[in-house]
């Protein structure tokens, strides 16, 4: 080892005598947990490690609160990124994906519903798919159809009001008997 890693060496020894403790008690009150507050002091000296002495000898301390400071907040960003689970999730094992039973009614829907779209009448069927599979506007569709903005919306309206009652015909009697 030569002189001046050695003095570099002890340098750093010192540096984490002084500055440890204050440290880790600075990153503990942003982070509120001593424990991730320690891996983010010794990330700090890791840090310095990499350092010259020269370059930040003239101002260690501010240095080093610094480095201090923006590593809590990079670990403070990381965690608003990611979702806790909460105690009723690790209780009830719930998950916020959708259930498999769940998606396969909804796709057995959608394939029911895209088998009504095709007996519509055509220019119907037309005007759903564009508005619907290909998210055009009124106005949009109007165009590539040749109909005026209120005939589509007029067409999209019959159209609907049909699937919905060949979806669910209670629906219809539930609505015409209010």
């Amino acid at each position: 080892m030569s002189d001046a890693q050695a003095v570099d060496g002890q340098w750093i020894r010192d540096a984490v005598d002084r500055y440890e403790r204050p440290l880790v008690l600075y990153a503990s009150r942003m982070l509120h947990d001593e424990h991730r507050a320690a891996d983010v002091v010794q990330d700090v000296f890791v840090r310095l490690c990499r350092q010259s002495k020269e370059d930040v000898d003239d101002h260690l301390q501010a240095w080093l609160f610094s480095v201090c400071r923006n590593r809590a907040l990079d670990v403070i960003r990381k965690e608003k990124r990611m979702k806790p689970m909460t105690e009723h999730h690790l209780r009830n094992g719930t998950s916020e994906s959708p259930d498999p039973a769940d998606r396969a009614e909804d796709r057995d829907a959608s394939s029911r519903v895209l088998d009504l779209v095709d007996d519509l009448p055509d220019k119907q069927a037309e005007v759903v798919r564009l508005k619907f599979q290909h998210g055009l506007s009124y106005r949009e569709i109007a165009k590539v159809t040749e109909m005026s903005v209120s005939n589509v919306g007029y067409v999209l309206h019959t159209a609907i009001a049909t699937l919905r009652q060949q979806m669910d015909p209670d629906l219809d009697r539930a609505t015409t008997a209010q």
